[in-house]
């Protein structure tokens, strides 16, 4: 691994296991990652960083953290080691019909509006983790008839590839469930095995596309980003504000008009400089760009 000479302070902090971690290498990292996933570790998270990372370092037969960051930053592999980084740190933590009301707004709201005006939706969701939510989504209007009067497009994205091959594959555990009402799960989702369900063929194929983004860089986006609604919840939580405002204002330059951006209930937008207002849609709020 070629690596380019760079100033470093080389006393070295007390071991975590056999990874010695030269002083200040650790905020390096978490400025690289900062810089390129846009999640945001202050130092009092710092040691969760550490932890996630260590495993990584340790694989490549690194004993030592700068090393890595070395790799990442310099080496011609950080190509391939960015997607197992970003898998390290992703906590896909989420379930089937959460924070339903918004898909509510959806469903009885926002897709008669857009249909009216050009008879196709466009639907991004992004995050979307392990599929939970985007056929959530899917459910929802497939139930209320919307496939059959007008074209829906819905597409999911994440930055970790290991939470797309679980999305892809469609099958879930029982704590994907605990909040869909079980009719629901036995019309669209079949038992695979003792607590395994899998996705019946006629909801997966509602998601037309599950591809790997980065969500800090536009030029990964593709197609997709070309969206009326984009579901957008409980990504925001790791950025901080200016990458928050940079990642909605590209949005808002992708998006058609007009545009609707849903974001989590522990999110919010209202002390940034955004494109979107905060709206009472269908009794959910919802951002939108008219």
């Amino acid at each position: 691994m070629s690596k380019t000479p760079v100033n470093l302070p080389q006393a070295v902090r007390p071991q975590h296991g056999t990874l010695r971690i030269p002083d200040r290498t650790l905020e390096l990292v978490r400025d690289l990652v900062q810089a390129e996933i846009g999640m945001t570790y202050d130092d009092s998270r710092l040691h969760f960083l550490r932890d996630r990372i260590t495993p990584l370092v340790v694989n490549h037969g690194f004993d030592s953290l700068l090393d890595y960051y070395y790799l990442l930053k310099y080496d011609a592999a950080a190509q391939d080691e960015w997607p197992r980084l970003v898998d390290a740190l992703a906590v896909q933590e989420t379930y089937f019909w959460r924070e339903f009301d918004q898909i509510r707004a959806l469903v009885d709201v926002i897709v008669p509006s857009l249909a009216a005006r050009r008879g196709q939706v466009r639907i991004w969701s992004l995050p979307c983790a392990s599929g939970e939510e985007p056929l959530s989504i899917a459910m929802a209007l497939a139930d209320a008839g919307w496939y059959e009067r007008c074209d829906i497009d819905v597409r999911g994205s994440d930055a970790s590839e290991a939470a797309l091959i679980r999305a892809r594959a469609g099958r879930y555990g029982e704590r994907a469930f605990r909040q869909l009402p079980d009719a629901l799960r036995e019309r669209h989702f079949t038992r695979t095995g003792p607590t395994e369900w899998t996705a019946a063929a006629a909801l997966h194929r509602r998601v037309r596309s599950w591809t790997r983004v980065n969500a800090v860089q536009p030029a990964s986006w593709g197609a997709a980003a070309e969206a009326d609604v984009i579901f957008c919840r409980n990504l925001f939580i790791y950025f901080d504000s200016a990458t928050v405002e940079r990642v909605v204002a590209s949005f808002a330059e992708r998006m058609r008009r007009p545009s609707y951006l849903c974001i989590a209930a522990a999110e919010s937008l209202l002390r940034l400089s955004t494109p979107f207002s905060l709206e009472d849609v269908g009794g959910s709020f919802v951002y939108v760009r008219t």
